[in-house]
């Protein structure tokens, strides 16, 4: 594989000086991202390093910068100004379901396996859909007011399977939800799916909720707090795999490739790829022809990762060289079809390939819209693109921009 890479790191004095434009204190600027006092000092003064694309970003939004590279003196361009979450039509059904008074039934009680078959349909249709969000954002309201109408009526032996299918809906509430609604909505959406899980007392349903909440500490930036929930969800299913069913193999898996992703925002090189090899092992063990029925784990989805992988460690030639190596028709998930090409766009990006990057970013938009308008990397790159392409390509990237919805 190639070796190029492009490493970004936080600058100190550039931390110190853009804090002290903004009058922040250390503790006040810890206390934004989550960190201590004594943590702002350290990295200030250079005595840590911070790697973490995440945190970098997070540090960057909380002193106002318009760009990464305000506070790491480098060449790599990660707008964080623009280019941010919008909101989706479908958010105000799902609030409104959310939030139903406890003691007005909202939902009519199912036949359990009949809304396990609507639940599953559903994930099946966000991950067919070229407008995913559009396309579930109509019967996820429905879904989740019967799911908890039959959870309230079931009897003793009914409830904990009626639980797991709660919590699957939930999970995908959580997919559409994120990045166009306020956190406080998100986080109802995540809890929700957790508690719902521990009512299943199923340790399959649990380690499913340990995927749930750590996609949501991730999406916040808390990778280290994320990859302690998984790898604690995988270390827990691991002695089981050898005769466990396909089930629990298909979410260690994605339990893995949670790690793989996290690990690899987190600046851990090591962990990343170690992770992935066990993700790709047990993908390999379920055969090519599974996939989980709402992670989509599976051999194409361990691909997907691949690229994403290398995108994250800011490592592009190795991000490209695994998307030579990946069939995007063996990907079974739209969505997650889409976002292999803007992590190629991205890999492009970092090496100022801008060509490339604008040629990916149209195909990632062209696979699924949706993919690419309500993820903030991929406005933000549109944005960027439309902004610094010239020559020829610029109304390429001017009407890429339109159609994302950045071009303002």
């Amino acid at each position: 594989m190639p070796d190029e890479s492009v490493e970004m790191t936080i600058d100190g004095e550039q931390l110190r000086d853009c804090r002290e434009r903004q009058g922040m204190t250390r503790a006040v600027l810890g206390g934004l991202v989550a960190r201590s006092e004594d943590w702002v000092k350290k990295v200030e003064r250079g005595d840590r390093t911070v790697r973490s694309l995440s945190m970098i970003v997070r540090l960057a939004r909380t002193l106002g910068c318009q760009d990464v590279n305000d506070l790491t003196r480098g060449e790599v361009s990660v707008p964080i100004v623009g280019g941010g979450k919008v909101t989706h039509p479908g958010v105000a059904g799902l609030r409104a379901a959310i939030h139903a008074p406890l003691f007005t039934a909202a939902g009519a009680p199912e036949d359990v396996g009949e809304l396990a078959g609507r639940v599953r349909q559903a994930w099946d249709v966000w991950h067919r859909a070229r407008d995913q969000r559009t396309a579930v954002a109509a019967v996820l309201p429905g879904l989740i007011a019967a799911g908890h109408a039959t959870v309230r009526a079931a009897d003793a032996g009914e409830r904990r399977r009626a639980s797991v299918i709660l919590s699957e809906a939930y999970a995908l509430a959580q997919q559409y939800a994120a990045h166009v609604v306020e956190p406080e909505l998100y986080w109802v959406i995540v809890d929700r799916a957790r508690m719902a899980a521990e009512q299943a007392d199923d340790p399959v349903a649990l380690a499913s909720a340990a995927w749930i909440v750590g996609n949501g500490l991730r999406v916040v930036g808390y990778t280290d707090e994320a990859l302690r929930m998984v790898a604690d969800a995988a270390d827990t299913l691991r002695p089981q795999l050898e005769g466990g069913t396909p089930r629990l193999q298909g979410m260690f898996g994605s339990l893995c490739l949670h790690a793989a992703v996290t690990a690899a925002q987190d600046g851990k090189d090591g962990d990343a790829w170690r992770w992935h090899g066990e993700a790709d092992r047990t993908a390999g063990a379920l055969g090519s022809a599974y996939a989980h029925p709402w992670t989509m784990f599976g051999t194409g989805n361990v691909a997907v990762h691949a690229v994403t992988i290398g995108a994250d460690l800011r490592t592009p030639g190795i991000a490209l060289q695994q998307l030579a190596d990946t069939d995007p028709g063996s990907i079974p998930s739209v969505e997650r079809r889409s976002r292999l090409f803007l992590d190629a766009a991205k890999a492009e990006h970092v090496r100022k390939e801008k060509a490339s990057a604008l040629q990916y970013l149209r195909l990632a938009y062209e696979t699924s819209p949706e993919a690419v308008r309500y993820v903030p990397s991929g406005r933000a790159l549109a944005e960027d693109l439309n902004r610094t392409v010239t020559g020829a390509l610029s109304h390429s990237a001017r009407q890429l921009a339109e159609d994302v919805g950045v071009a303002a």
